[in-house]
């Protein structure tokens, strides 16, 4: 078992997430599933990657990190606390590790390696398979309480919520892609466009790239989108103070007034002007 065979059932960018330097930087720890492809260099509190997960560039964790079978990573890999890396991983920088390091078999660091602390060859389970797996029969046998305990510890601070990049998923500069609904927080700076099973984007975020669903999309208010906007079968709800820069298709439409579309908006149903008055939407 691996952490790839858990379901991460949606891409979740937290609040405050940003590209930098073709980097992906979070203030709170970074979860990728099995065969996934990150095409940036990721920084964050803990980074936890499922097996033939491929970074493509450095790794910076300000806590553990750990990187399961066949994972690659094009950089350096930077560890602020503890690393488990197992059988295959492939690093193509240096390994810094500041605290334990726990190495599985035919690990491959191109420019070497250093731990302060204690250094142990074997096949390490994953930590996140070991939680999953003790956390599944603390419910079972109804410990919701110290279930509850348990993932707070694993999460850190409990107001920071992770960045989370489900199985099979690709993120780079060009395009961000899950076959899962995607849920982008409040503040965010990203590059690329985004396609999912659905989508909704925060407040004040700044995307550059489009948008493409299947079911519904949704654009918080203040947030401006340099790209067009596009959903299949659902709908699309543009809050009040956005802007879109480009086209608009849809099923259905649900535009505040205070909201802008530069390009062409098309429905096949209806298209609503949502006010800010109750009283002006009643006339």
């Amino acid at each position: 078992m691996s952490l790839g065979s858990d379901p991460l059932d949606a891409l979740e960018i937290p609040d405050g997430t940003t590209v930098e330097e073709h980097a992906l930087v979070t203030d709170g720890d970074v979860i990728v599933g099995g065969q996934s492809t990150v095409e940036f260099g990721v920084r964050g509190r803990n980074v936890f990657a499922g097996e033939r997960v491929q970074f493509g560039g450095d790794i910076e964790a300000e806590g553990d990190c750990r990187l399961d079978v066949w994972c690659d990573v094009a950089g350096n890999v930077l560890v602020g606390q503890d690393a488990y890396l197992g059988e295959r991983v492939h690093v193509g920088g240096r390994l810094m590790v500041s605290g334990d390091l726990d190495i599985g078999d035919d690990v491959d660091i191109e420019e070497g390696f250093e731990a302060s602390g204690w250094i142990v060859i074997r096949n390490p389970v994953p930590t996140l398979v070991f939680y999953f797996i003790v956390l599944s029969q603390l419910l079972r046998l109804g410990e919701n309480e110290t279930a509850d305990e348990l993932a707070d510890s694993l999460s850190g601070d409990g107001d920071v919520d992770p960045l989370v990049i489900p199985r099979g998923s690709t993120v780079s500069d060009d395009a961000w892609r899950a076959s899962t609904p995607a849920v982008v927080g409040d503040d965010c700076r990203l590059h690329g466009n985004i396609r999912a099973e659905s989508i909704a984007i925060g407040e004040d975020d700044n995307i550059f790239g489009s948008l493409r669903a299947r079911g519904d999309v949704s654009v918080g208010s203040g947030t401006r989108v340099h790209g067009d906007v596009t959903t299949r079968d659902g709908t699309v709800t543009i809050e009040s103070g956005a802007r879109v820069l480009g086209d608009v298709s849809c099923a259905e439409l649900k535009l505040h007034e205070d909201a802008a579309v530069d390009g062409t908006m098309r429905a096949k149903g209806e298209m609503r002007i949502v006010r800010a008055d109750v009283s002006r939407d009643a006339e």
